[in-house]
């Protein structure tokens, strides 16, 4: 079973429905003892990063996503749920993350000087190096985008950027604490290749 954890924060029904049409089983869940027994966990997220912290922390949420990512669980971030496997973000004043995955979320604006922000719509993958959750993927496959910050001090987490102005982290991983900022669900036959991926892999060290 896949749990979508519910903290108030997400498309989660959405994120649901692609599971299903993919043939996977996935349950929208604020059960600790749920998330903890699952084969696999989605940590969605839209919003403000400080807000939704609060309430994973508040729901006592994040110390069971932590101890399913320290049991080895494959663990997958989208939107601001990646952002929030991050050590810290500047939104708004600083705020912890969960330190699943090194390095800060800070503002587009450095990167996406003159461009709108938000930045919303599809956009190119680049992948940065081989990786199960992308197998499926091509270079420069098109997927659905909205945010207006992005991680950054990735080091070898980094997975795939995209452009918008310059290089925008697109996608991380460490083990199996993974992250996509684009939305899956939302992102037609690709999004729920990479779905497909992160349903069926059993190892995603490379």
């Amino acid at each position: 079973m896949i749990a979508i954890v519910d903290y108030g924060v997400g498309n989660l029904f959405s994120l649901q429905s692609s599971f299903a049409f993919i043939g996977q089983r996935a349950e929208v869940t604020a059960d600790r003892e749920r998330i903890l027994n699952a084969d696999r966990v989605v940590l969605p997220g839209v919003g403000a990063f400080g807000d939704a912290a609060d309430k994973l922390n508040a729901s006592g949420l994040a110390d069971a996503v932590r101890e399913a990512a320290a049991r080895g669980v494959p663990l997958l971030g989208i939107c601001l749920g990646m952002q929030l496997l991050f050590d810290q973000s500047e939104e708004f004043g600083p705020h912890e993350g969960l330190g699943l995955i090194p390095g800060r979320v800070v503002s587009m604006r450095g990167v996406a000087a003159g461009l709108k922000l938000p930045q919303i719509g599809w956009n190119a993958l680049h992948l940065t190096r081989p990786h199960p959750l992308f197998r499926y993927v091509r270079e420069g496959d098109q997927v659905y985008f909205v945010h207006s910050f992005h991680g950054t001090d990735c080091g070898e987490s980094l997975l795939a950027t995209t452009e918008y102005g310059g290089a925008v982290t697109a996608a991380v991983g460490k083990n199996n604490v993974l992250g996509c900022q684009f939305h899956p669900e939302k992102s037609g036959k690709v999004g729920l290749s990479i779905l497909k991926a992160f349903a069926e892999t059993e190892d995603f060290t490379c």
